[in-house]
C-alpha cells in the first residue's frame, strides 16, 4: 500500500492534482510528484476575466492558470486546462444569482465544489484512468472498512470542510487531501524549498467572479430587473422606510438600513414574495430551529440519533443540535444560542471521534425559526 493507500507501486499510480494556480494546490502537485507518483495537473477556466479587476485575490483567474502552468513546467509534470465557462455560469453564477434574488444568502464556493470541480473534475480524472483525484483543500480523510471519512483539517483556522459537506462517498473514496494534517505555515514553508513561483503569493479572497466582493454589481449585469424598490417594515408589519432592491441586504446586517431608530436595527428576514425587508432588533435575530434541503448525508442515521455538532456558517463555530430528518427534508433544534442565520446557507453536521470532528453531511438551509417569526 503507498502513501495514498492505493495497492500499487507509486511510479505506475497515477493520479491527477486539481491545480487552482495558488500555493496549496502548487504543494501538493509538487509532493506527488518528488515522491514519485504518475502526476498531471489540471487547471479549470471558469470564467471570462478579461473585464475583472487586477486588484481582487481570486481563484481561477487568468494569472492564476498561468502560475499553475508555470509550477507544472518546474517540477515536470503533464498540466492540462479544461474550460468549463458554460457549466460554471449556468451552475454557479446564475445559481448564485437566483438565490439572492430570493431573499438567500448563497455560497457559490460550495456551488462549485459541488458542481464543475468535484462532479465534472471527477469523471475527467476517471477518464483518464487515475487512480486519485488530489487536491489542497484543507480536510482531513481517514479510510477505514473500504470507505473514507471527511474531518475537519488540523490548522482549524484554515478548515475547509464546510465548504466540502456536499461531497458524494464515491468522491469522497477517490480523493485525497494531503494537506489535512499540516498548518498553513507549513505549506509556505514546503513551497520555499522546493522554489516554487507562488510560496507568497497571496490567498485569494474574493469570489472569483465577484470582484472586491461586490455582490450587487454583479447581480445588476445579469439581472437589472432586481432591483425594485419595496418596503423595509418592523415585526409587527409597519412600514418604517423604503429599500432599493431586496439584493441590497443580508440576514444580519445593520450597516446601510437607513432608519432612525432608538436602538439598532437589522435585518432580520427579507420577503421576495412581496418584496419586502424585516427589520428588527439584535434579540430577534436569535434562531431556534432551522429546516434543510437538499440533504447530503455521509453516515447512517444512527449516528444522529444523539446530540451532534453543526455549523451555520463558514466562520461559525460548533452548535450543539438535534436532527430529526423527514423523507428529503430536516428540521434541527439549534441548543446553543445562534443568531442571524440565513436561508441559502449551509448546515453541516460533525460528530467527534478517535481521529477528530468527522463531516456527517449536511443541506441547504431552507427556512429559520425564532419566537417572531419564520423565514
Amino acid at each position: 500500500m503507498n502513501s495514498i493507500g492505493i495497492n500499487k507501486p507509486k511510479k505506475e499510480t497515477k493520479v491527477v492534482v486539481a491545480m487552482s494556480g495558488g500555493v496549496d494546490s502548487s504543494v501538493v502537485a509538487a509532493l506527488m510528484k518528488k515522491e514519485g507518483y504518475d502526476v498531471t495537473g489540471i487547471t479549470l477556466k471558469l470564467y471570462d476575466d478579461t473585464k475583472q479587476s487586477a486588484e481582487g485575490r481570486q481563484c481561477c483567474a487568468g494569472q492564476d492558470i498561468m502560475d499553475a502552468k508555470r509550477v507544472s513546467e518546474k517540477i515536470n509534470i503533464n498540466h492540462e486546462i479544461l474550460y468549463y465557462q458554460k457549466k460554471f455560469r449556468s451552475e454557479v453564477i446564475d445559481s448564485f444569482i437566483d438565490s439572492y434574488t430570493l431573499g438567500e444568502t448563497p455560497i457559490p464556493c460550495v456551488q462549485c465544489n459541488q458542481t464543475v470541480k468535484f462532479r465534472d473534475l471527477f469523471k475527467y480524472a476517471k477518464d483518464l484512468n487515475a487512480d486519485a483525484l488530489i487536491t489542497g483543500h484543507y480536510v482531513s480523510r481517514f479510510q477505514k472498512n473500504g470507505h473514507a471519512s471527511m474531518y475537519r483539517a488540523k490548522d482549524l483556522n484554515r478548515d475547509q470542510s464546510y465548504f466540502l459537506f456536499s461531497t458524494t462517498q464515491e468522491q469522497l473514496d477517490y480523493l485525497r487531501f494531503p494537506l489535512g494534517e499540516i498548518d498553513k505555515s507549513e505549506t509556505r514553508t514546503i513551497a520555499k524549498k522546493l522554489n516554487l513561483n507562488v510560496a507568497d503569493k497571496p490567498d485569494s479572497q474574493d469570489i472569483c467572479f465577484v470582484p472586491n466582493g461586490d455582490y450587487s454589481s454583479v447581480i445588476k449585469k445579469f439581472r437589472p430587473e432586481s432591483f425594485k424598490k419595496g418596503k423595509i417594515i418592523d415585526i409587527t408589519g409597519k412600514q418604517i422606510g423604503e429599500h432599493e432592491g431586496i439584493i441590497n441586504y443580508t440576514i444580519g446586517q445593520r450597516k446601510g438600513i437607513k432608519i432612525s431608530s432608538s436602538k439598532p436595527l437589522y435585518v432580520i428576514n427579507i420577503n421576495a414574495d412581496n418584496n419586502t425587508v424585516i427589520v428588527g432588533e439584535k434579540e430577534n435575530l436569535k434562531i431556534k430551529e432551522i429546516q434543510l434541503r437538499e440533504l447530503n448525508i455521509l453516515a447512517s442515521k444512527k449516528e444522529f440519533d444523539e446530540i451532534i455538532n453543526i455549523k451555520v456558517r463558514s466562520t461559525g463555530r460548533l452548535l450543539k443540535a438535534k436532527i430529526n430528518f423527514s423523507k428529503d427534508k430536516a428540521r434541527i433544534k439549534i441548543l446553543d444560542k445562534e443568531t442571524g442565520i440565513s436561508p441559502g446557507q449551509a448546515c453541516v453536521f460533525y460528530s467527534k471521534d478517535e481521529f477528530g470532528d468527522k463531516v456527517l453531511g449536511g443541506g441547504w438551509i431552507d427556512k429559520t425559526f425564532n419566537n417572531n417569526l419564520s423565514t
